[in-house]
This record gives C-alpha cells, sequence and structure tokens, in this order.
C-alpha cells in the first residue's frame, strides 16, 4: 500500500487485479470513456482537491475556482483530475467542525494515496478544511500547493460597513442585550455576509490562509485576495502552474516544513492577533511533520511580537483591506527581523529571497503597521498554567478586556453547552458581573471541542451594560470573538481533568501577566473530589466512538494518537 514515487502519472497507485498490465490497460480503456487519449494520458497527472457544497456557502464559488487551477494546470502541460472530498461548514454543521477536521484529513489523506497524481491543489477555505487539508497533504507525501476560497467583501447596515462574524457577535449582544429590536436584527441579518467567501475579519479562515502562507506551502500573496475577485481567479491559475512544476522536481511538504517554517507561521500569528484554534491546528501540522511544537514555543514567540495588522476582531479593519495593503508580503516585511529568512517555499525560493524587493507598508494605508508603531503591544496570545491547566490553556489576550486579565472570582459551573444554553439567563443563578463563569465538558473527546467558549453575558447582566466577564472552558473560541476567555483547559473535565472538579463557588485566580490559572481548593478537598470522578462511557458506533476513543489533547494538536 502507499505511493510508489518513481511511477509517474496515471499509472501511478495502480488497481490490484494481480495483472499489472491489465490494470494500466483497464485504466486506460476507462479514461478513454471520459475523452482521454494516450497524449493526455502521458502527462504529469495534478490531483484538484474540490470542497464545493451546496451546504458550504463559503466555497460559493469554488467550481469557478477548480476550473481556473485547471486552466494552469494544462498550460503548463499536466492533466488536471479533480475529486470531491468532505466539506466542512462552520455554521451548517453539528455539533462543530472541529469533530470532523480529522476525519477530512484522514479521507483527503486516503483519496490522495489511492488515486493516481503526481502532485495536489489542496482547495479549501473555511475553518477547518484547510488544516485538515495540510495535514493530510504532509502525510500523503506528494507534492503539494494550498489555494484558499478567500474571503468575503464586507456589506452595510445603516451605513455600518459589517462583516461576519466579529460584527455578527457585536450585533447579537446588542440585541439580546435589547438595544436592537427584533426587525432591525432581522436587517442585520440580510446585510452581514454580502458575498461568498469566508469570515472576512480574522477568525480562523482568514488565520490559518494566513499562516499556511507563511509555512510556504502557498504562493505568495494567496492568503487575502477576496472570494469574488479577479486576484483570487489569478492565484488558482499561478497554483496550477506551479503545481506542475512542483511535481517535476518532487517537492513535497516535508521538504518544506522545518522548525524554521513554525517559527515563522508562530511569528505572523501574533502579528495578526489571529485566531486560538491555530494553536491547535499548528499543533496537529507540526506532529504531522515530524517537528516538535509545544505551547511553549507560542508564548516564547508571542512575547516579542507586537500585533501590526488592524483588523477585527483586535482592530477595526477587515480582510480585503490587509489585501489591497499588500497582503502576507507587506506583512512579512514589516517582520523581517523577526522571522527565519532562511525558511525554504515551495517557489524554491527562501522567505527572505521572497521579500527581498517588497517594500515597507508605506504610509498610504493603516492596516499592516511597523514594528515602531503597532496596533498593540506583544503577547497577542498567552499560554497560562496551573492547578486547572498543568498541561496548558491559552488566551486572546489582545480581544480580552485589560482589567479582567488579572481577577479573581467565585465559579459558577456549566456541565456543557447544552446546559449554558438551558440556564445561563436564569436570574436564579444570581450571577455577578465578578463571576467566573465555567464551561467543561467541551473538550476534544467530552464534546467534539466546539466553538462554545465565548459564553454569551447572562441577559440580565447585558441589560445592565456588562459586556465582558472572565469565563473557563476546555472548549474552543471563534477567532471572530473577543472576551476575556481562557481556552483549551487540558486535560480536559471529561477524562478527569482539573475542570472536573471544580464545584460552584470555588474561587478562581486569572493571572495572565504570571501566566496564571488556579483554582484556590485545598488539595485534599481535591483528591477527595477526585475519587468521586466517572467517566462518561464513550458513543456506541461509527466516527464519534473512534474520534472519543482515540483523539489526543488540546495541548498536543487533537489530531487521532494512530495518525
Amino acid at each position: 500500500m502507499g505511493n510508489d514515487n518513481k511511477i509517474q502519472g496515471i499509472n501511478r497507485n495502480l488497481t490490484s487485479y494481480g495483472d499489472t498490465e491489465f490494470s494500466k490497460y483497464m485504466r486506460r480503456a476507462f479514461l478513454s470513456s471520459a475523452g482521454f487519449d494516450r497524449q493526455d494520458l502521458d502527462r504529469p497527472v495534478i490531483g484538484i482537491v474540490d470542497t464545493s457544497s451546496d451546504y458550504n456557502t463559503c466555497h460559493r464559488q469554488m467550481p469557478e475556482m477548480v476550473q481556473a487551477v485547471k486552466r494552469g494546470v494544462l498550460e503548463a502541460g499536466g492533466l488536471p483530475m479533480a475529486f470531491p472530498t468532505i466539506s466542512l461548514h462552520e455554521i451548517l454543521t453539528s455539533p462543530t467542525t472541529m469533530l470532523f477536521r480529522n476525519l477530512a484529513a484522514m479521507e483527503t489523506e486516503e483519496m490522495i494515496r489511492a488515486q493516481p497524481m503526481d502532485a495536489v491543489v489542496l482547495l479549501g477555505g473555511c475553518d477547518k478544511t484547510v488544516p485538515a487539508q495540510i495535514m493530510a497533504a504532509i502525510s500523503a507525501d506528494i507534492p503539494a500547493i494550498s489555494v484558499v476560497a478567500g474571503p468575503m467583501i464586507t456589506g452595510s447596515w445603516r451605513g455600518q460597513r459589517l462583516g461576519a462574524c466579529t460584527d455578527c457577535r457585536r450585533l447579537w449582544n446588542m440585541y439580546r442585550s435589547g438595544v436592537l429590536n427584533d426587525s432591525e436584527i432581522s436587517e442585520v441579518e440580510e446585510s452581514l455576509c454580502f458575498t461568498g467567501g469566508t469570515c472576512m475579519v480574522m477568525g480562523t479562515a482568514s488565520t490559518m490562509a494566513c499562516l499556511v502562507e507563511a509555512l510556504g506551502l502557498m504562493l505568495p500573496g494567496g492568503a487575502t485576495p477576496p472570494h469574488a475577485s479577479g486576484d483570487r481567479l489569478k492565484n488558482c491559475v499561478a497554483s496550477g502552474r506551479l503545481a506542475v512544476d512542483l511535481a517535476a522536481k518532487g517537492i513535497r511538504p516535508k521538504d518544506i516544513l522545518n522548525r524554521e517554517s513554525f517559527h515563522n507561521a508562530i511569528t505572523v500569528l501574533m502579528a495578526l492577533s489571529g485566531s486560538t484554534n491555530a494553536v491547535v491546528h499548528l499543533l496537529a501540522i507540526a506532529k504531522r511533520s515530524g517537528i516538535t511544537l509545544c505551547l511553549d514555543d507560542f508564548d516564547t514567540v508571542a512575547r516579542k511580537v507586537p500585533v501590526l495588522v488592524d483588523c477585527k476582531p483586535a482592530g477595526s479593519g477587515y480582510m480585503e483591506d490587509l489585501h489591497h495593503a499588500g497582503g502576507l508580503p507587506v506583512l512579512l516585511k514589516a517582520l523581517e527581523p523577526l522571522l527565519a529568512l532562511d525558511a525554504m517555499t515551495i517557489t524554491c525560493k527562501t522567505i527572505g529571497e521572497l521579500i527581498e524587493d517588497t517594500a515597507q507598508p508605506g504610509d498610504w494605508q493603516t492596516t499592516i503597521r511597523t514594528m515602531d508603531k503597532p496596533l498593540k503591544g506583544t503577547g497577542s496570545i498567552a499560554v497560562l498554567r496551573g492547578s486547572l491547566a498543568p498541561e496548558g490553556a491559552v488566551i486572546k489576550t489582545a480581544a480580552a478586556t485589560p482589567a479582567l486579565l488579572q481577577h479573581q472570582g467565585p465559579a459558577v459551573i456549566f456541565d456543557s453547552p447544552e446546559d449554558a444554553v438551558r440556564r445561563i439567563d436564569d436570574p436564579g443563578l444570581k450571577i455577578t458581573p465578578e463571576h467566573v463563569m465555567v464551561l467543561r465538558n467541551a473538550g476534544p473527546v467530552g464534546a467534539g471541542m466546539p466553538e462554545a467558549g465565548a459564553l454569551p453575558i447572562p441577559r440580565y447582566l447585558a441589560q445592565k451594560g456588562i459586556t465582558d466577564m472572565v469565563r473557563i472552558t476546555d472548549a474552543r473560541m471563534s477567532g471572530t470573538a473577543y472576551g476575556t476567555i481562557v481556552l483549551h483547559c487540558s486535560p480536559e473535565a471529561a477524562v478527569g481533568g482539573p475542570l472536573a472538579l471544580v464545584q460552584d463557588g470555588d474561587l478562581i485566580e486569572l493571572d495572565v501577566e504570571c501566566r496564571r490559572i488556579d483554582l484556590m481548593v485545598d488539595e485534599k478537598e481535591l483528591e477527595r473530589r477526585k475519587l468521586e470522578f466517572r467517566p462518561k462511557p464513550l458513543p456506541p458506533r461509527g466516527w464519534l466512538k473512534l474520534y472519543a476513543g482515540h483523539v489526543e489533547q488540546a495541548h498536543l494538536g487533537a489530531d487521532l494518537d494512530f495518525l
């Protein structure tokens, strides 16, 4: 099983009939029915992963993108072959796309292995498709290039420029607190998502697109062109051409990626004030690459890198602004002193060579700042440890309330996302702004690690003008969200982690400057509570059983242990 890298073209990965020449003969015969002749079949084969789906509005124009990639492949002398894989859309997948990231990675890897292709173009975009595809391509170990759908173009409502999904959350909170009425929120609903494409703020989709470019697995400038733009289609064509060249040279992701690549990606993550989800994804991608990466690497880099990009939720702008300001190449130029410039890319040039002639951010724009005039200081994401998260947790400090970064308060517990939905607005809980809301059993094993960490402010507090509180969880938070939220607490509650032991009223102390998150309960009392812990049984069948039985904890990347 697996690839025979010595065999190229349509005869790669032959169907097993016990007769090699018969397998080739049958392959040619069936391809003839699709109009392919011997001249076609002598070309290098470029697979194109197509994640088009009516359920995935982020990929609405992907059929057009597939055709553009095919044009580039044909221009370079290759034979393009598009094939479908799982398409994961954040809004239309239950309970969360994170539950299916590893399934998408496994399916994509196996389809790359099973079908004849000398290189693969990975067309993704919406949050989990991109990390899943990169994980798959690394493990499949053939030449690969990533192409993303690109962000939406901003909409407008009553003179306000709007973008999914930070503005979704801001305006929904205004509706919950009574500032907007039913009619107004309905108008907003029609205005938030103006075109196809991924969220046009620095959510997970935009963050991962930028990080894949920083890793060197995407053409320069490929992360930011809007979904509906000609620039996006031109990137598709150029990527198709490059895929043929990668196939000829045999350059695979593992030939590109090293520690320096990930240093650059983490540096970009902090300069973007990107999604905390990227921490989990980069850890998983590094493990697939055989590269040791840990949470401490993120904190070390974060302490040195200021926020340079003015994009929501940490800033005020949108992805199209970042694109018009020069995109990742200009940001990398601004970060040049902090980068590993010798890191290689699929262009066969180093990062340093690619940005050598790139101009520094011009003063005609304010989206990409310079190191001497950053948008915000260093430490946009911090890694915390303590008695509540011995293996680590993360907090997006750039999207938090500064006054809450050092806080002590009593816990109020929600045992699942469903429990929070049922009870969070109950005045009988008597939640105050000083309380620490704890959501547990929402980690990888417990619930597939949904983006449920940004618990809403209880309605009766929101109506009094409270906009933020300390929240702690083993779940994730959307990259489009904001608030003082400690995420990815590891080990999670479902496997007996400390979150499982917290009780209503227990004091919790958060100290971001000291990188601590602690449960202020006596050790002997915690030992007593541990004896009472009972894990819930695994799901009875199918993917959920396989996932819950083999998924690793968040601080390891939440990949399956056998992958």
